[in-house]
């Protein structure tokens, strides 16, 4: 991938139909893997799976008085989703179905053929730091069977 796909936080390759009647019309948390607007649509589904290992707790034996050393987890993640506009993510009326590209009189529209559903996997780091959760996510997307480029994620948070 290059380096324009880290730099813009934003697919502007795929249009947002303003013409549907979206229920949100607001950017959602990204798919851990991926920037925004990877898949968008009036529908989605997304699937999260976490494996949470307290690490610190599970090595000492004692009460720990760090709050940081005692919400530390080692994380281990999977997420898969779609969003799509009309029945089904495969019908072919999405936006990431088709590529229209433009020099100036001609127009020529691309069936993408992309697969609705991507993958996001990694690992992640969480605690809690001054009365807030801290978590670091490292996590790789699975676009077309092409595994994209690392993204790195920090955030806070008042709950997990």
């Amino acid at each position: 991938m290059n380096k324009e796909y880290r730099a813009n936080p934003f697919d502007k390759s795929i249009p947002v139909d303003y013409s549907k009647n979206y229920v949100f019309q607001t950017l959602a948390t990204n798919m851990r893997g991926f920037i925004q607007n990877i898949r968008n649509g009036n529908s989605f589904v997304l699937v999260n799976t976490e494996i949470r290992w307290p690490i610190i707790k599970y090595i000492a034996n004692h009460p720990i008085g760090s709050n940081f050393l005692n919400n530390f987890q080692i994380v281990g993640f999977a997420d898969a989703g779609t969003a799509w506009t009309g029945t089904h993510p495969w019908q072919g009326q999405n936006a990431y179905d088709r590529k229209v590209m433009q020099n100036g009189p001609i127009t020529v529209t691309i069936e993408t053929n992309r697969d609705p559903i991507v993958y996001g996997f990694g690992f992640g780091l969480r605690s809690q730091l001054f009365g807030y959760f801290i978590r670091a996510d490292w996590a790789w997307g699975i676009e077309n069977e092409v595994l994209l480029p690392r993204i790195f994620y920090l955030s806070l948070n008042l709950d997990f």
